[in-house]
């Protein structure tokens, strides 16, 4: 049958999933049956979803579709380009914190991470007053122009990246084409084609599970457990981003207390992840927090309390059932360099010792009441945004 390959390949990644290293209880395989749907919904939007000739921006992570330890705060747009053409992406900024974009070259595999071409945010382009913009990426025959980019061979993925700190703020547009193909309509299907994209899903599905749950063995579990490293670039050529990263083991009477400065950056969050290297439920829970939605002590530091039980403060980070899992720092749109003050410092206490542990607990205790209402403005927010 004309759609085989990708049954192989779901049959392949379901045997990926069953046999991750890190399943320990009937809860860890569940998720990663999720998760492996998310994959699956994913590889098959991105097969059919674009054409090579007329490119589209597609979602390829959100809260149904996750992968690569995805941001809350974040939302992900890719284009898959070639290197010889050129494109227009045009588009009106948003309000939110950051919007970036980076070129390339490759996929994320298990065996290595795709070479950054290009990386920067809309600091480098001419944005008009009413928001708008257009930049174009190509040939390098076709640069010296200004909002131009040149694409160096191999280039093969456009990502862009909306960055909230706010949740209520409002999302920008943005599209692209490619500048020989706009106003004209993709040819009729094929068979051929129709197998070509069934054979491509099914490829980049078994991929994107092998490729994830190599990630985290490269940059996070070969660290001492419930600590987190200093503050350093993004791998992956993002050059205004700075992350810090570790993982966490907790017993169910521990908590994790981390201790951060408040930054002067634009954007500055904080998650946890599974072990399928994906964010919890952050839309019901708080599972992660920015700035804008933490509350910051007087001394200009910011106390984050992840563990299972609600300890009754603002800055809760919800395990929700993962007593193990991955802790994850991102700093944006930096203009500096950071360094090892910036970073955190992790304590781990015993859940009835958290009040001492907080220097100003007092203040930062809430009420269940004003908790939900921090919930509800989280659903509000990610439904807003339609992330559907």
């Amino acid at each position: 049958m004309l759609t085989d390959p990708f049954a192989d390949a779901m049959a392949e990644a379901e045997k990926l999933i069953e046999s991750a290293p890190h399943i320990r209880t009937e809860q860890d395989l569940l998720e990663g049956y999720q998760y492996l749907a998310g994959g699956i919904l994913a590889t098959t939007h991105a097969a059919w979803a674009t054409e090579r000739s007329h490119p589209t921006f597609i979602s390829g992570t959100g809260p149904y579709m996750k992968m690569g330890l995805d941001n809350p705060d974040t939302l992900y747009f890719g284009a898959r380009i070639d290197d010889d053409v050129e494109y227009v992406v045009t588009g009106r900024r948003g309000t939110t914190a950051d919007l970036s974009f980076q070129v390339l070259s490759g996929n994320y595999t298990a065996a290595h991470v795709p070479g950054s071409v290009t990386a920067f945010d809309d600091r480098e382009i001419d944005i008009a007053p009413d928001g708008s913009f257009e930049v174009r990426f190509g040939p390098a025959d076709s640069a010296g122009r200004r909002n131009y980019f040149t694409l160096a061979p191999g280039s093969s993925q456009l990502v862009v990246r909306e960055v909230y700190s706010d949740w209520s703020q409002r999302r920008g547009t943005i599209r692209i084409a490619r500048a020989d193909t706009v106003g004209t309509a993709p040819g009729p299907l094929t068979r051929e084609t129709v197998e070509k994209r069934y054979a491509r899903a099914g490829k980049a599905l078994v991929a994107r599970v092998k490729t994830w749950l190599q990630f985290p063995e490269w940059f996070y579990l070969n660290l001492p457990v419930n600590t987190m490293t200093e503050p350093r670039l993004t791998p992956g050529g993002l050059a205004t981003q700075y992350s810090s990263v570790g993982h966490y083991e907790l017993a169910e009477d521990e908590a994790v207390v981390i201790t951060v400065p408040k930054a002067d950056v634009p954007y500055q969050g904080f998650q946890l992840g599974s072990m399928w290297y994906i964010s919890l439920d952050y839309v019901n829970h708080q599972t992660s927090l920015n700035v804008a939605q933490s509350q910051v002590d007087p001394d200009d530091h910011i106390r984050l309390v992840v563990c299972e039980r609600n300890p009754g403060v603002a800055n809760w980070i919800a395990t929700v059932g993962h007593l193990r899992g991955y802790l994850q720092f991102r700093w944006q749109r930096v203009s500096r360099e950071l360094t090892p003050d910036d970073g955190p410092r992790i304590d781990v206490v015993k859940f009835d010792e958290i009040h001492r542990t907080l220097p100003y607990y007092d203040s930062n205790k809430i009420s269940p009441e004003d908790f939900a209402a921090r919930i509800a403005a989280r659903q509000a927010a990610v439904a807003d945004r339609m992330l559907g």
